[in-house]
């Protein structure tokens, strides 16, 4: 099998008059973790909105090139079902405010009018819970709303609900990033443990958490991939001027 899941040629995304990536091609490899770094404003998330056609939400976006999963162009296919195969988790926790636990873990399926027996929804429940770390400190009180759990909390119950689709590919867009140290390292941990299931696409402001979680790093700036590798190499013997200067906090 293709070593790469996902594989990006020649992507240029527009808003309004706003270039905000320039001809960008990338390739992601199978269960592994590949960090997205770089300053505010580089283009990080609109790079993987686009990846699971999010960005089609923002009025004004025009995008040329391509992006496959598994060689199957996600531009030709329903953008339901490309969702359902890459799934997102946001920089804020967002549950659904009126669900309970339980109905956030499958409300895709509620949302998207999968039936599902009762027992079935009770497995995949369970499952996602516990591939989310979080199946222990919430099974005794599954009905009640996920905005009663800590931030934290909220935020593995976001990865539970996208991993209950059985995504091949998971985005987070700075998952940490409103989350308190403790919380922080729990969502790492997690991360570690994902990629043996799961493909990982995840934004990151924070330097010090590309290094300790990802296999891969690409380095963004105004909108052009400076520099794409291992992360050991890119963090040790960088190719490019500036990814150095960025990892030294130069600028950023």
């Amino acid at each position: 099998m293709n070593k790469h899941i996902l594989e990006i040629d020649r992507l240029n995304v527009s808003i309004g008059a706003d270039k905000i990536i320039k001809d960008i091609s990338m390739a992601f490899f199978r269960k592994k973790v590949t960090a997205i770094m770089g300053p505010s404003g580089c283009g990080k998330t609109t790079l993987v909105r686009c990846i699971n056609r999010m960005h089609e939400l923002i009025p004004n976006t025009v995008v040329t090139g391509s992006i496959t999963l598994y060689r199957k162009n996600i531009y030709e296919m329903n953008p339901i079902m490309v969702r359902r195969e890459i799934g997102m988790v946001f920089q804020r926790p967002n549950p659904f405010p009126t669900m309970s636990i339980y109905d956030n873990v499958i409300a895709g399926y509620l949302l998207n009018g999968i039936k599902l027996t009762r027992s079935e929804k009770d497995t995949l429940v369970e499952s996602s819970l516990a591939k989310a770390g979080l199946w222990n400190e919430v099974k005794d009180a599954l009905h009640r709303r996920g905005a009663f759990l800590s931030g934290g909390q909220q935020q593995r119950l976001c990865i539970a609900r996208a991993l209950a689709m059985k995504p091949r590919v998971l985005l987070l867009d700075e998952p940490t990033s409103a989350l308190d140290p403790k919380s922080t390292a729990h969502i790492e941990d997690l991360i570690s443990e994902l990629k043996e299931t799961v493909t990982i696409i995840m934004v990151t402001h924070n330097i010090g958490q590309a290094s300790r979680v990802s296999d891969f790093t690409a380095f963004l700036y105004l909108g052009e991939l400076v520099e794409y590798g291992t992360t050991e190499k890119l963090f040790t013997v960088p190719d490019d001027k500036r990814t150095e200067e960025y990892l030294s906090r130069k600028f950023g």
